[in-house]
C-alpha cells in the first residue's frame, strides 16, 4: 500500500466523526449560544419609509427652479438636505425626541440587555463632566442619533426617493418618518418663500400663500397619516407614499437564525473535526501501522483495560480486554515458534506510551500459553517501571547485577510459577553506562540459559544507541505504539535507523486503541 496516498473507506469517515463526536459537539453548542446571547443583545428594530418625488415644479417662478432637466432633477436627491440640521432639529423638536429617557431601549430590549444598557448609562454618569447645559445635549444627542436612523436612498431611474427610517417602535418609526419628510418639504417650501420675499417682496400674495402653506404644515408634524392630497403638499419635493406602520422588525426573524445556527453548527463542527484529523499526524489505527510504518500488525489493546498499576482489570475468559490479549499472544507464539525466538526487546519512543503494563500482561499470558518459565527484564533505569506494575521492590535488581553486587537469581522475583521479574534497581551511576557494558550482555545471555522467554522492557525508542545496543543481544523487536500519542512520522525515522543498524523488527502492537464508532452503526458500514 502506498502511504502517501491510503485507501479510505466510509468507514474512516465516520470514525472521524466519532473520534472528535466532542468537538463537534463544543463547536455547535458554542454556536448556539453565540446565536442566543447575540439574539437576545439585538433589540428588534422597525423600519418605515416613505417615497418622495422630486418634481422640480415649485408654487411660484424662481430663476433657481427654472429650465431643470431630467439628469439635473436626479442630481438634485436631497440626501444631505433631509438629513440637514434645520430638518431634523424640526422633527426633533416636533415630537420631543430629547425627552425621550436614556434608557428607551430597555422598553423593546431582552433583560440580559437592559442590564448591559443600566451599565453602560452608570458608566456615562459616573464619566459626565460635560459643561455643557444638560437639556442642550440630550437635544443635539437626539439630532445626531435620528441622523443616525436616518437612510436616504434614490430609486433607479426614477425622480423618486425613500426616506426610511428606524426605530425600536413600529409606530414611533412610522411617526418620525412621516415628520422627517414633511418636515424637508416644509424646507423647500422655506426656500421658496425666502425667494419669492426677496424678488416679490413681504405683501406679495404668492408670498403670503406660502406663509399660510407653511404654517399649515407646521400643523401635520404630529406624524400621523394624512389624506394624500393634504400630504403631498405644494412643494418642488412632493410625498408620493406615507409610511405606515411596519409589522415585521428589520432582518432576520429570531426562529430564522436559530434555525440556520442550529443547521450551519454541524456544517462548521465537522470542518473542524476533518481539520483536526488532517493537523493530527499520531498513529490512530491498525491500518496506519501497516501503511506509515510498514511494519506488521501484532494486536492491540484497548483503552481503559489496566487497573491503577498497569495489569488488566479482568482477565476471565471472553472478556474484551482477555481476547485482545489473547490474539497478540498467539500472534507473538507464532513468530517465537516459527523463528525460534528466545528473547525479545519490547520497546516504545517513550515511557508514555506504557509499553511496561503491555509487557506485565504479555508476560503473564505466554507463561501459561507456552508452558516455559518467562522473565521480564526491566532495563529502564530511570524509570523503574515493573516493580510499580507488579507491586514488587525495586531492589536488588538489574543495576546490582551490572555493578556485581550481586547475582541474577538472588535479584530476581518471582511472580508466579512460570514468571519472574528482574527489577530496573537502584544506582548512582550513569545507566547508558551499566546498559552498554559487557555486564549486560553477559545477563542476557544467563537470562536465555536459564529460561525459556526473555522479555527486555525498555521504553526509551528516543535513545537509538541503547536500542541498538540491547538489540543486538536478543532475537527480535516489537515495538509499542500509543493510539492518538505517537506521530507516526517521528517513529518513521527512528525504525529507519534501526533498519540501517540490521536490527530485526518483528511488528508492532497497538496501546490504548479506542472504537469510536458504536458496534451498532459499525456493522452496518
Amino acid at each position: 500500500m502506498n502511504a502517501n496516498h491510503p485507501l479510505i473507506s466510509l468507514r474512516d469517515y465516520v470514525k472521524v466523526l466519532f473520534r472528535h463526536k466532542f468537538s463537534i459537539i463544543t463547536v455547535c453548542v458554542i454556536i448556539m449560544l453565540g446565536v442566543i446571547i447575540g439574539l437576545e443583545l439585538k433589540t428588534p428594530v422597525y423600519t418605515a419609509r416613505v417615497t418622495m418625488l422630486i418634481s422640480a415644479q415649485k408654487q411660484t417662478e424662481s430663476p433657481y427652479y427654472t429650465n431643470l432637466s431630467g439628469s439635473q432633477v436626479q442630481q438634485l436627491t436631497p440626501s444631505g438636505i433631509v438629513n440637514s440640521n434645520p430638518v431634523i432639529k424640526r422633527a426633533v423638536n416636533a415630537l420631543k425626541l430629547h425627552e425621550r429617557p436614556p434608557d428607551y431601549e430597555k422598553q423593546f430590549c431582552s433583560p440580559l440587555k437592559a442590564r448591559l444598557i443600566d451599565f453602560k448609562l452608570k458608566r456615562q454618569e459616573s464619566h459626565n463632566s460635560s459643561p455643557v447645559d444638560e437639556q442642550t445635549y440630550r437635544f443635539r444627542m437626539a439630532v445626531e442619533d435620528l441622523k443616525g436612523n436616518i437612510e436616504v436612498e434614490p430609486i433607479r431611474d426614477t425622480n423618486l426617493f425613500a426616506i426610511s427610517v428606524s426605530d425600536f417602535s413600529p409606530e414611533a418609526a412610522a411617526k418620525i418618518a412621516n415628520v422627517v419628510s414633511r418636515s424637508y418639504v416644509i424646507f423647500d417650501l422655506e426656500q421658496q418663500l425666502a425667494e419669492t420675499r426677496l424678488q416679490y417682496g413681504e405683501k406679495n400674495p404668492i408670498v403670503m400663500q406660502l406663509k399660510n402653506t407653511i404654517d399649515k404644515m407646521v400643523h401635520t408634524l404630529h406624524g400621523e397619516i394624512l389624506p394624500d392630497m393634504e400630504a403631498i403638499g405644494p412643494a418642488t419635493v412632493k410625498i408620493i407614499e406615507q409610511a405606515e406602520v411596519p409589522l415585521e422588525p428589520r432582518g432576520t426573524n429570531k426562529r430564522t437564525t436559530l434555525l440556520l445556527g442550529l443547521i450551519m453548527s454541524p456544517f462548521l463542527g465537522i470542518i473542524i473535526a476533518f481539520g483536526l484529523e488532517y493537523i493530527d499526524h499520531t498513529i490512530k489505527s491498525p491500518q496506519d501501522i501497516t501503511t506509515y510504518l510498514n511494519l506488521p500488525h501484532l494486536g492491540s489493546i484497548p483503552r481503559n483495560g489496566f487497573a491503577k498499576n498497569g495489569l488488566m482489570r479482568d482477565v476471565k475468559q471472553g472478556t474484551a480486554s482477555h481476547q485482545f490479549y489473547q490474539r497478540l499472544s498467539d500472534n507473538i507464539c507464532l513468530l517465537i515458534k516459527e523463528r525460534n525466538i528466545k528473547s525479545l526487546l519490547i520497546t516504545a519512543s517513550s515511557p508514555l506510551e506504557r509499553s511496561s503494563a503491555v509487557i506485565a500482561n504479555l508476560g503473564k499470558f505466554l507463561s501459561g500459553k507456552t508452558g516455559q518459565t518467562v522473565i521480564i527484564i526491566d532495563a529502564n533505569l530511570k524509570t523503574q517501571a515493573t516493580n510499580k506494575t507488579f507491586n514488587s521492590s525495586d531492589v536488588p535488581g538489574l543495576s546490582d547485577v551490572l555493578e556485581r553486587k550481586i547475582p541474577l537469581e538472588d535479584a530476581t522475583q518471582d511472580i508466579s510459577p512460570h514468571l519472574t521479574v528482574l527489577p530496573a534497581g537502584d544506582t548512582l551511576l550513569e545507566p547508558a553506562l551499566l546498559l552498554e557494558s559487557a555486564r549486560m550482555g553477559d545477563v542476557i545471555k544467563l537470562a536465555k540459559e536459564k529460561y525459556g522467554l526473555v522479555l527486555i522492557d525498555y521504553s526509551n525508542l528516543m535513545n537509538l544507541r541503547d536500542t541498538c545496543i540491547l538489540s543486538s543481544y536478543l532475537d527480535g523487536v516489537i515495538l509499542v505504539v500509543s493510539e492518538g500519542k505517537t506521530k507516526h512520522h517521528v517513529l518513521k525515522e527512528l525504525i529507519e535507523s534501526l533498519s540501517d543498524k540490521n536490527v530485526n523488527l518483528l511488528g508492532a502492537v497497538l496501546n490504548n486503541r479506542t472504537f469510536p464508532i458504536p458496534k451498532v452503526i459499525y456493522k452496518r458500514i
